[in-house]
């Protein structure tokens, strides 16, 4: 796959978490640990290609505190470094559901940009590293990894609900369930501390995370 290094993704991170610090760059860490022991028990995925994405999923954070827009800021960010295949991973990562409307806050980007992700999202082929991701990132917290309820709940107190909302929750529920069915095994297994932390209190952060 045409991404950087482990070395050189943490210094990607490292360098916008001086940029903009916040809750997201521990988000970060966590979405990459649970992406690499996921990968590593399935059958037809790579534990390091899994950690390297879930690091990079949310570079676009470091143009500063935005909401949505840290998708195209960070696949622009990766694209014009010729890392393609981690750009995607920016780009989907908040999409089970090919559908720009399912999203959770608010599209602060042009016209013309939410025009591009759209039209990106109608022709490009969601890969189980794509699937990884977006299951990997509705189940990490800054404080660690949750169940996927607990960080589906945590999204709405801080962006809200609308009509489209159970739909995007179905689509995390599937795609828990294709991975799932390829470990032959609960997600959770792999998962260390996440009974505690689901049950810790809940901490609602306003920064976008």
């Amino acid at each position: 796959m045409n991404i950087p290094h482990r070395e050189r993704a943490r210094a990607f991170l490292a360098e916008a978490e001086m940029l903009n610090p916040g809750p997201w760059v521990q988000h970060s860490l966590f979405v990459a640990q649970a992406a690499e022991a996921i990968a590593e028990a399935h059958p037809h995925l790579d534990a390091e290609t899994g950690y390297i994405l879930g690091i990079l999923h949310d570079i676009g954070r470091r143009a500063g505190v935005t909401n949505l827009r840290h998708i195209i800021d960070g696949y622009t960010f990766l694209h014009a470094l010729g890392f393609e295949d981690a750009a995607q991973i920016s780009m989907t990562h908040s999409f089970p559901v090919r559908d720009i409307r399912v999203v959770n806050g608010q599209w602060d980007c042009s016209p013309e940009e939410l025009q591009f992700i759209e039209a990106y999202l109608a022709q490009v082929e969601f890969s189980t590293y794509d699937r990884l991701l977006q299951l990997c990132d509705a189940l990490a917290l800054p404080s660690g990894f949750c169940l996927i309820e607990k960080r589906l709940v945590d999204v709405a107190l801080r962006h809200g609900v609308h009509e489209h909302t159970l739909a995007r929750w179905r689509g995390y529920f599937a795609v828990q369930a294709e991975l799932e069915a390829a470990i032959g095994a609960s997600i959770y297994s792999l998962l260390p501390g996440v009974i505690e932390n689901t049950f810790a209190p809940m901490q609602v952060d306003p920064k976008t995370m």
